[in-house]
Parts: C-alpha cells; sequence; structure tokens
C-alpha cells in the first residue's frame, strides 16, 4: 500500500499518466476519424 500511496502523491507520475491520457485520446480520436472517413469514400 506504501508504493500505492508513493505513486498518486508524486505529481511525477501524475504528469505521467495524464499525458499518456492525452496521447491515447488523440489515438482514438485518429482511428474514429479515418475509419469514419473510410466508411464514406465508398
Amino acid at each position: 500500500m506504501n508504493v500505492f500511496d508513493m505513486l498518486i502523491n508524486d505529481p511525477v507520475v501524475l504528469i505521467s499518466f495524464i499525458g499518456l491520457a492525452i496521447v491515447l485520446g488523440i489515438c482514438g480520436f485518429y482511428v474514429y476519424y479515418f475509419l469514419k472517413n473510410i466508411e464514406n469514400s465508398h
């Protein structure tokens, strides 16, 4: 439990998680965007 508390209270870990969430959100947007355009092109 001490490691879990350290990870939650560490600002570097929080910034890394926020950055990872942003990158995954951008990737999800591009997958949606390309799939939508492939459907519309046919």
